[in-house]
């Protein structure tokens, strides 16, 4: 769950991103005011793009401010979070919601939103107020902005991948390693919001970060400075797309399909194979919580997969990740299974790739000054591991044809015999029709149970975006979905329903879902 503070790289290709700053003091001796403003384009596709705001007050505290500036070359607002919004020509003005309405001196308030703009140009705004107050100063580039030209499709603003039986790592989670985020079930937060923003230089340094309870990242204690420890690996995944979901349940979902890529390190380098999936989780203030599933083949040939949880605070455009590998036991990249890794995440949109940098941090330990992040109150929190639930099968909701490509084995590894089949695409019938997209996989782990784990998106006929996990044990596989939840398939929200098994379909296999009783 999160939204975005901190620098902006004013890019090359009409991606522009700018930090306007400065100090007014207000005529009034009662009540001195002044304001900053941090305007980051965040992404940017055909048509649309995305930005991220934050306003330090400066002055006398507030309570209840108002932003407003102008959008000089015809963008509109489509959609905001963390905010009320009202666009009337080039005039812009967002008010304060009922939690960040309180502003301290030198206290921010952050909120993001996407809209649309011409394609010729997209001009940051230069003449921001708080309260009525202007904000001036300098200008200066900064930060990278954090998605893909890739553009929308459906929903608020893209479209995304694709189904394969059945969906989650493992029903407990990357136990005792350091990647998946504690406790299966997630405990709600009871805070509101993310204090302070670390260094978001890509590698750098920084403060240790404390992730919020339900999304540990299998570290409590914090997430150390990736920097302090050794580089192991550097991986740059190019992208097929990246998909908007909308505001979800959770937050606002982005899904960013991976579609090859390469790495390398001190003890090996390959590629970066298609099946990849990222899953972005923007909360609504503005924290970050992430999931990505890569596959690599080494240039031996060994396959390696590979399960990062990460987290950033609000405004911060680089998330610090925490990354789980499974080798095969027998491979000359074992060595992967045992170690304790750290890293970051960082998208570069001038390539339309992900950049991870992985860090050994075996002997490092959590040292202040740390960054506690916190859930919004009232949210119910993302799963790490696989849904559960019991109940008979009722109703039929729909049915898919996923088409499959060529499994990827991992062979025996720490937690047993990981094989991976990607989703190439597909079709749905029922109270959902559209189609499978390609992208994601089913990760299935072979043990004395097999457990399906299957991570997809369906893009429906009329228009929206659908993100699909359906995992467990075979003969007890329980869907979860995440829908836009002002949309016409919000009902899937709920957790309450039961899958069939993959059975023998056209190019792949065919699914069924229920109602559950």
């Amino acid at each position: 769950m999160r939204l975005v503070h901190g620098r902006l790289l004013v890019a090359a290709v009409a991606i522009l991103a700018t930090v306007i700053a400065g100090i007014v003091t207000a005529t009034s001796a009662s009540a001195a005011t002044g304001c900053r403003v941090t305007y980051t384009i965040s992404s940017q596709w055909p048509g649309g793009f995305g930005a991220n705001v934050t306003v330090t007050n400066l002055g006398d505290q507030l309570t209840g401010w108002r932003l407003t500036w102008s959008f000089n070359a015809g963008q509109q607002v489509t959609q905001l979070w963390n905010g009320s919004v009202t666009q009337s020509g080039a005039a812009v003005t967002v008010t304060s919601t009922s939690w960040n309405g309180s502003l301290a001196t030198g206290a921010d308030a952050s909120f993001g939103f996407n809209g649309s703009w011409n394609n010729a140009t997209n001009p940051a705004p230069t003449d921001f107020a708080l309260s009525g107050t202007p904000c001036t100063g300098t200008t200066v580039p900064s930060g990278s902005p954090t998605a893909s030209p890739s553009g929308p499709s459906g929903s608020p603003t893209a479209s995304p991948s694709g189904p394969s039986g059945s969906p989650t790592a493992s029903p407990s989670g990357p136990s005792g390693s350091p990647s998946g985020p504690g406790g299966g079930t997630p405990s709600p937060s009871a805070s509101g919001s993310a204090s302070a923003t670390p260094s978001a230089s890509p590698g750098g340094a920084g403060p240790t970060i404390i992730p919020d309870p339900s999304w540990t990242c299998g570290t409590p204690g914090g997430i150390v400075p990736p920097t302090l420890g050794r580089l192991v690996l550097r991986i740059t995944a190019q992208l097929g797309g990246v998909h908007d979901v909308g505001v979800t349940q959770y937050g606002h979902r982005r899904i960013l399909d991976v579609r090859g890529g390469t790495f390398t390190g001190d003890r090996g380098s390959g590629t970066v194979l298609t099946g990849g999936l990222e899953l972005e989780l923007t909360l609504a203030n503005g924290s970050v919580e992430l999931e990505e599933l890569d596959i690599l083949r080494a240039s031996d040939g060994t396959p390696v997969y590979l399960r990062s949880c990460g987290v950033a605070a609000a405004g911060d455009p680089t998330v610090r990740i925490v990354p789980d590998f499974e080798a095969p036991n027998s491979s000359a990249y074992a060595w992967l299974n045992t170690g304790r890794y750290a890293g970051t995440r960082v998208v570069n949109t001038a390539t339309n790739t992900l950049e991870l940098a992985i860090y050994d941090v075996s002997g490092v330990t959590p040292a202040g000054p740390t960054v506690q992040l916190r859930d919004p109150a009232g949210v119910p929190n993302q799963q790490w591991d696989c849904a559960t639930g019991s109940g008979t099968r009722g109703a039929t909701v729909f049915s898919e044809s996923v088409t499959l490509g060529g499994s990827v084995s991992i062979g025996a590894s720490k937690r047993g015999t990981r094989n991976i089949i990607p989703i190439t695409g597909g079709t749905t019938t029922g109270r959902v029709t559209g189609s499978v997209l390609p992208g994601g996989a089913d990760y299935q782990l072979i043990g004395s149970t097999t457990t399906l784990d299957a991570r997809y998106t369906l893009a429906t006929n009329d228009g929206e975006l659908i993100l699909v996990r359906n995992c467990g044990p075979m003969g007890r596989l329980v869907p979860t979905f995440e829908a836009r939840a002002a949309g016409p398939y919000a009902f899937l929200n709920a957790n309450t329903w039961l899958s069939s098994d993959p059975g023998v379909g056209q190019g792949g296999v065919s699914i069924t879902f229920y109602e559950r009783r």
